[in-house]
């Protein structure tokens, strides 16, 4: 989105523009993560993409223009504590029995989602770091498997939000389309990497990358 307002669009056609790229690369990301055998946890999956697909309708509605440097700054911190918290939850990296679905703690996901559905539909940008600390936290799942939710549930919640945006007209189809060709690329390859390389290097890249973006969006 940043780059699009670089190349001289408004915020919400930027904002609007970026959904479709982020809708095709969730679609491929999905079936790469479904290619290499990933299960999903059901029927929890559907009910927080249920639940989030509500929340982005709502968020989407909502969207407008914010200031773009408060907005900026308040996305670095929340990046950077939200990859300490999972850097110091050992729970994070357990497998399979020290999941959590208690009843309990399926409502918790599923109004927190719903929390993050809203705010996925409003602007989006950053929201994969903090379903990453949601689904760490509360249900103690591993990086690879987050990933797969994730991309599952904001697959509803982003196609909800493109055509509010569609509606509304604050899309630019070609340049929508053309990103889409380069992150649906990107997106199968790298969710079939991340499978295999487990939740290791998905960590370490995790750090790198959200350092680098902090000082970006903190500084520049």
């Amino acid at each position: 989105m940043p780059i699009l307002i670089f190349m001289g669009l408004p915020g919400t056609v930027a904002n609007g523009t970026n959904r479709v790229a982020i809708l095709a690369q969730n679609l491929f990301a999905v079936g790469g993560f479904h290619s290499k055998g990933v299960q999903l946890p059901l029927p929890y999956t559907y009910y927080l993409s249920g639940v989030s697909l509500l929340g982005g309708l709502i968020g989407a509605w909502l969207a407008t223009d914010i200031s773009d440097i408060v907005f900026n700054r308040i996305l670095a911190i929340v990046m950077v504590v939200v990859v300490i918290s999972i850097l110091f939850n050992r729970s994070s990296s357990k497998q399979g029995s020290e999941e959590n679905l208690t009843p309990s703690r399926v409502v918790i996901g599923c109004i927190l989602f719903f929390l993050l559905g809203i705010y996925g539909g409003f602007l989006q940008a950053g929201i994969g770091f903090m379903v990453i600390a949601m689904l760490t936290h509360v249900n103690n799942f591993n990086l690879v498997k987050i990933n797969y939710i994730k991309v599952f549930a904001a697959l509803l919640y982003t196609g909800a939000a493109v055509l509010i945006f569609a509606i509304g007209d604050k899309i630019i189809w070609t340049i929508g389309l053309t990103l889409a060709i380069g992150q649906s690329i990107g997106a199968w390859y790298a969710s079939r990497w991340s499978v295999g390389a487990g939740e290791k290097w998905i960590k370490r890249i995790l750090v790198v990358s959200v350092i680098a973006m902090a000082i970006k969006l903190w500084f520049f």
